[in-house]
């Protein structure tokens, strides 16, 4: 099978290793059966997807699959530069899912749980009206919205919280913070799916050898608040002696306010077997390897 990826972020890379590494993570339950793929990753700038072009290149190219893990992610930073943030998030994949159709290729579209209102107390499954507020989440929407009207087979993988090694998160944020201040002060009011990127993406390559196209959930199983959040990975990385104050987010203002309960919900990936490990153990091995306890 033959992959194009492209985006060479925290899920970029954990997507890289699985196919790179042509074996799943542990939670697949017999590796033997793990396919053959032959990796094609595309970088900026040679591969710039907010260019029209890069239709025709997808199209020559002719994969298998494309996996679209590029994105604007900066949340705050799209208030003031809404034209950056759609053209990678909406025009980017408008292009890939033209290239894919023109060749036959299966297009995965990474998205997020912020094309949801968040509504206190809602979970939110596959299929539910979307509706986004932010600049941010208004153009991953678009995006989504292009890849369904362009494409016939795409799979399109919301994410939450996402955090990985090597990256810069929320975890490896929360940690810089302890160290450096000796205390903290998280909104407890904001509750999401924390999702690690080797989980996602090890859920991603076995979604994808489905042919069962559509909309998918793939966070890791539970959900928590920011203030949870923080606490757990100051615990697993040794830092629980960290005094950690619940604030609302109305005392942490922001240019872009994220929704406060945009939960997601794992049901149609569910149904084909495919299930992420609790948040807390994610959590847990992902703070074992990246960070070493003080002492």
């Amino acid at each position: 099978m033959h992959v194009l990826l492209i985006g060479e972020g925290q899920l970029g890379g954990a997507l890289r290793a699985v196919f790179e590494g042509d074996d799943f993570s542990s939670q697949r339950t017999d590796a033997r059966k793990a396919p053959r793929f032959r990796l094609t990753i595309w970088r900026r700038p040679e591969f710039d997807i907010a260019h029209p072009e890069i239709a025709e290149r997808v199209a020559a190219l002719a994969p298998d699959v494309v996996i679209n893990a590029a994105a604007w992610t900066n949340v705050d930073a799209a208030e003031s530069n809404p034209d950056a943030a759609y053209a990678v998030n909406a025009l980017g994949p408008k292009y890939l899912a033209e290239g894919c159709e023109q060749c036959g290729a299966a297009l995965v579209h990474v998205s997020t749980n912020e094309v949801f209102p968040g509504q206190p107390g809602r979970f939110y499954r596959e299929y539910d009206p979307c509706d986004a507020h932010s600049v941010y989440a208004r153009s991953k929407l678009a995006g989504e919205r292009a890849v369904m009207a362009l494409c016939r087979r795409f799979y399109i993988v919301r994410v939450a919280w996402l955090f990985g090694p090597g990256g810069v998160n929320f975890p490896s944020k929360i940690i810089a913070a302890a160290d450096q201040r000796g205390a903290l002060r998280v909104v407890a009011d904001e509750f999401g799916n924390p999702t690690y990127a080797p989980d996602a993406a090890d859920a991603i390559a076995r979604l994808m050898l489905t042919n069962r196209f559509g909309v998918y959930h793939l966070v890791n199983e539970g959900w928590c608040s920011r203030y949870e959040f923080a606490c757990q990975v100051l615990a697993n990385s040794g830092r629980s002696h960290i005094p950690v104050t619940p604030i609302s987010h109305e005392e942490w203002p922001r240019p872009a306010q994220p929704p406060l309960h945009a939960v997601l919900v794992n049901q149609a990936a569910a149904a084909l077997g495919i299930r992420l490990r609790p948040w807390r153990e994610a959590v847990e091995i992902y703070c074992r390897r990246a960070f070493m306890p003080t002492k």
